[in-house]
């Protein structure tokens, strides 16, 4: 059983890469998903939380993901989740290797929202605006470029401009104009691509700012009382999803539901019916289209499958 390092398992991940890999993974029959969600009491800063994420393509891998979240530790300058991967063969059980699991969540969830772009963004998409500064916004704007390098102005907002510019600092993008904003209103209505990755519990982006054409990568809400978008954005839009099951958990869906302004069978698609061209993607420059990465235990499996395919 191989022993992957968080060294190794970051150097043997390319967002261009790993996004095709999840294009092929996608065109299989369906990965066996589900989820295990233990959580302590809320302390004041957001409760604390254990997720245990398996997945299993029969027949070939099968893994999972235990993940810690704990929304204090920034303050205690460290990372808010923290992961490890277990992935077996799928075939007989073995054990195959135990990878760390934070870069393998970075660049699975990037490559999730960059890979659902490839069919939804406008292929004449200039601008992208980044919304949240946190550790996921560096791997989402690199992930994004890589299948739409036709963008040239990448848009940094951030509750705290502050931590925007440090982001905006630290990122070496060739040719790409980088840019930190404070007015997040006139950011949304000039942008193009807008991803958005906070722990936000109400709709941060207002509807009346989104252009049309706009593709919507909504990534940060991943419980019942977090959203990133109000709800006559999503009446306006055309709505996608990675997985209905893993989507469904978050209030993206689940509030504007309760509310009667959408129902499950508004989605549009899930990536596998995109990738495989059963359902339609974009289908105007004027649509807006939006997606809700909600991730799911499959992606995980996939990007270790991946790194485990650089060490085998």
């Amino acid at each position: 059983m191989k022993l992957i390092t968080a060294a190794q398992a970051e150097a043997a991940l390319d967002y261009g890469e790993l996004v095709e890999t999840m294009r092929a993974a996608h065109r299989l029959p369906r990965a066996a998903v589900d989820d295990v969600y233990l959580e302590e009491p809320d302390h004041g800063f957001g409760p604390n939380g254990l997720l245990v994420r398996p997945a299993w393509q029969h027949g070939q891998y099968l893994g999972a993901k235990l993940a810690t979240v704990f929304p204090q530790n920034p303050d205690r300058d460290m990372l808010t989740v923290h992961a490890v991967y277990i992935l077996f063969d799928g075939t007989n059980g073995k054990p195959l290797a135990v990878m760390d699991g934070t870069a393998l969540t970075w660049y699975k969830t990037s490559c999730d929202s960059a890979l659902a772009a490839s069919y939804l963004a406008r292929r004449d998409a200039t601008i992208l605006t980044m919304v949240g500064a946190g550790a996921m916004a560096p791997h989402l704007i690199k992930a994004h470029l890589a299948v739409r390098p036709s963008l040239r102005t990448v848009q940094i907002w951030n509750r705290t401009p502050e931590k925007a510019r440090l982001l905006a600092d630290s990122l070496r993008l060739p040719g790409v104009t980088i840019e930190v904003v404070t007015k997040l209103a006139k950011a949304v209505s000039a942008s193009d691509v807008i991803s958005v990755a906070t722990r936000s519990p109400y709709g941060v982006i207002a509807s009346s700012d989104i252009s049309p054409g706009t593709h919507l990568d909504l990534v940060g809400a991943y419980t019942p009382d977090m959203r990133e978008v109000d709800d006559e954005a999503i009446r306006r839009g055309t709505l996608f999803v990675d997985l209905v099951e893993t989507a469904m958990l978050t209030g993206e869906l689940l509030q504007p539901i309760d509310a009667g302004v959408m129902t499950e069978d508004d989605i549009a698609a899930d990536l596998y019916e995109l990738c495989q061209g059963t359902k339609p993607a974009r289908h105007d420059d004027q649509e807006i289209t939006i997606f809700k990465n909600g991730g799911g235990g499959h992606l995980d499996l996939m990007t270790a499958q991946h790194i485990y395919g650089v060490y085998q």
